[in-house]
C-alpha cells in the first residue's frame, strides 16, 4: 500500500465516514483532509533534509558538535520539515491533497452505487 493511500485511509477511518460515503467531504473533512496532506509533506521534508544534516561537521562551530546535539538533530530536522510545510512547502501537499480527495470522492461514488444491493 503506498504512502498517500495510507494516508486516505487513515482520513477516512479518522472522518468516521468509512460507510457512510458522504455525497461530497465536508468542510471538516476538507480540513483534515489539507492537515493529513501537510503533515506527510513535513514529514517527507525532514526525511529529505536529513541525510544533509548527518554530513555537517559542527564540531569546530563555537556552540555545535557534542553529544547534545546529536541526541536532538532529528528533532530539529523534522521541526524544520514542519516549518517548511507549514510555510507553503515545496507543492507536495497540494498534491497528496488532491490524490487523497479524488479517492474520497471515489470511495464515496462507489459506495452509492453498491448501496442498492446490499441485503
Amino acid at each position: 500500500m503506498s504512502a498517500v493511500s495510507s494516508l486516505s485511509a487513515i482520513s477516512v477511518r479518522n472522518t468516521g465516514h468509512a460507510g457512510s460515503h458522504p455525497a461530497a467531504p465536508s468542510q471538516k473533512d476538507d480540513g483534515k483532509i489539507r492537515k493529513t496532506a501537510q503533515d506527510f509533506e513535513a514529514m517527507a521534508l525532514g526525511e529529505m533534509l536529513q541525510p544533509m544534516f548527518d554530513t555537517v561537521d559542527n564540531s569546530a562551530a563555537p556552540f555545535g558538535g557534542g553529544n547534545a546535539e546529536k541526541q536532538f538533530r532529528s528533532m530539529q530536522v523534522l521541526e524544520l520539515g514542519k516549518e517548511v510545510a507549514r510555510n507553503g512547502g515545496v507543492g507536495i501537499a497540494h498534491q497528496v491533497y488532491g490524490r487523497m480527495k479524488e479517492m474520497q470522492e471515489k470511495a464515496s461514488r462507489s459506495g452509492k452505487e453498491t448501496e442498492g444491493r446490499r441485503p
